[in-house]
């Protein structure tokens, strides 16, 4: 493995963000276990972050997967569409008044100027020619699903199956990304396996949540003893784990023996 990559600034990143959940914790959600919701998210925006601290600091977009933040981009816009002012997937706790939804419009705002950079700003470095999974047939399977299997926490359907296609879309929104790190040899940027991880530490938190309340989702079952509503989430979660279980271990591998700034080199066999 070789190193190379914005350590300081990914380092200075981490703090802030240290402090920003140690806050939230402690000061809006006292302590309650429904801020982990927030944490997850909190972890998402850090992700979007660090990938637009590399994209800043490199001047390009080579290695950044346009098609995988276009799937980010449909997962926080469906999600937003009702948490910002619905509360049946909200955080109970206070973090969710505000925190929780700001740090979704946090990651929004970041994937849009992301995806300029790819697809306007720095197209020359784009590499559209590796990008190529397409992302329409996943996007249109995730609404699919999510109309047949979404929850009714905010007793409107159109809502709870847009919240639970946000769900879908994000657990699968890594793919491209994975397409793309497969087809440039399986070297990933320090900047880009800080983001992954992030993500995966994100949707871990995320799908802890899901289980610790699994009880408390409710929706109009097809089967009397089947909650359909909380699996499909729980296999969501797990379907994203599954995904990033590989990488996970040799981001760790790397992190501890290089630092922040080491450059993953993944046997391409792995990423298959």
């Amino acid at each position: 493995m070789a190193k190379g990559g914005p350590s300081k600034e990914i380092g200075v990143a981490y703090a802030v963000f240290a402090v920003s959940i140690l806050s939230v914790w402690h000061f809006i959600a006292e302590g309650q276990f429904s801020a982990i919701l927030t944490l997850s998210v909190m972890c998402q925006a850090l992700a979007f972050a660090t990938l637009a601290i590399g994209c800043l600091t490199k001047g390009s977009t080579t290695g950044i997967s346009g098609n995988s933040l276009i799937l980010e981009a449909m997962s926080l816009v469906c999600r937003l569409s009702s948490t910002t002012w619905l509360n049946g997937y909200l955080p109970v706790d206070e973090s969710g008044d505000f925190a929780f939804q700001a740090s979704d419009v946090c990651s929004l705002f970041l994937v849009v100027w992301l995806l300029y950079q790819v697809l306007v700003a720095h197209k020359h470095t784009y590499q559209a020619d590796l990008d190529t999974l397409p992302v329409l047939p996943f996007a249109l399977v995730c609404l699919v699903l999510a109309a047949i299997l979404h929850a009714d926490m905010n007793s409107r359907p159109l809502f709870d199956a847009l919240w639970m296609a946000g769900v879908f879309t994000g657990s699968i929104s890594v793919l491209p990304q994975l397409w793309l790190i497969t087809r440039n040899g399986g070297i990933i940027e320090a900047y880009m396996s800080h983001f992954i991880a992030l993500m995966a530490v994100s949707r871990g938190l995320s799908g802890a949540f899901m289980w610790h309340a699994r009880n408390d989702v409710t929706c109009e079952r097809y089967f009397e003893n089947v909650n359909h509503a909380i699996w499909a989430i729980l296999a969501a979660h797990a379907f994203n784990m599954v995904l990033l279980g590989d990488f996970g271990y040799h981001y760790i591998k790397a992190v501890a023996s290089k630092g922040l700034s080491a450059t993953i080199e993944l046997p391409v066999v792995d990423m298959v």
